[in-house]
């Protein structure tokens, strides 16, 4: 039962960033090469946050449980920030370095865009958020225990696989709409990123009463989606165009 546990979880939590990186990033080395400098730039955030927690618990030597929660929920928004600020500074790393990446592709065709470029950083930001977030919780799965025999909930592992996914969706989503809006300097829609962010994380310290986190959350991601689509350059018009071109292939085939 516990392997079932671990691979369903890991399924559920990696299965679609999984899909996303075999058909849409892994054949090319330049897209591989931009998601895995996001990853590291999200684990550079990672590490500015952990060790301002470490500055924090040790300066304020708690024992108190209240005064550790609120350590954590600083922790936590704390980190939010720093994320947001290295997807920031990603940002304009790429555009700096964006005549370089067009000089090394292939040929012009083949250089990748501004908006290509957020969905794999956001992607990569993503993974790498969803791996540290799900890593331990499925190492866990394998046992030995039972989940809920000391009265806690039976869906820990199932609903932190949930959040996991929809995290990882939400990065994307988020680097694509955080890029346009540094394109266009639009700052109101970089704020609301980064306020979205800080409201999911917010969330996720609501569980585990997980039926006040996992429905906010994935509504979020939903309406984050939406928005990414039309910002990435999508349009009623081109959703209807594909589902006329496919009809037409099968009444053909």
């Amino acid at each position: 039962m516990t392997v079932a546990v671990f691979f369903g979880c890991a399924f559920i939590a990696f299965g679609p960033a999984f899909a996303l990186f075999v058909f849409t990033i892994a054949k090319d080395p330049l897209r591989v090469l931009i998601l895995i400098t996001g990853a590291f730039f999200w684990l550079l955030s990672l590490l500015l946050s952990s060790l301002v927690w470490f500055i924090a618990v040790k300066a304020s030597n708690a024992d108190d449980w209240t005064l550790r929660r609120s350590l954590l929920i600083f922790g936590v928004f704390f980190s939010v920030l720093l994320q947001e600020l290295f997807r920031f500074g990603y940002y304009r790393l790429l555009r700096k370095a964006n005549e370089g990446l067009a000089a090394i592709s292939e040929d012009e065709s083949s250089a990748i865009s501004v908006r290509q470029m957020a969905y794999v950083a956001g992607l990569g930001f993503g993974i790498m958020s969803g791996a540290f977030s799900m890593i331990n919780i499925l190492s866990d799965s394998l046992g030995p225990g039972t989940v809920g025999i000391f009265g806690d909930s039976q869906y820990y592992f199932i609903t932190s696989a949930l959040m996991t996914l929809a995290l990882t969706l939400l990065h994307t989503f988020w680097g694509v709409v955080f890029f346009d809006g540094c394109e266009k300097s639009r700052w109101w829609v970089i704020a609301l990123v980064v306020c979205l962010h800080l409201l999911v994380a917010g969330l996720s310290l609501l569980n585990p009463f997980y039926d006040g986190s996992l429905p906010p959350v994935y509504i979020i991601t939903l309406l984050m989606g939406v928005w990414a689509f039309f910002s990435s350059g999508g349009s009623l018009h081109n959703l209807t165009a594909l589902c006329t071109r496919r009809k037409a292939e099968r009444e053909t085939s």
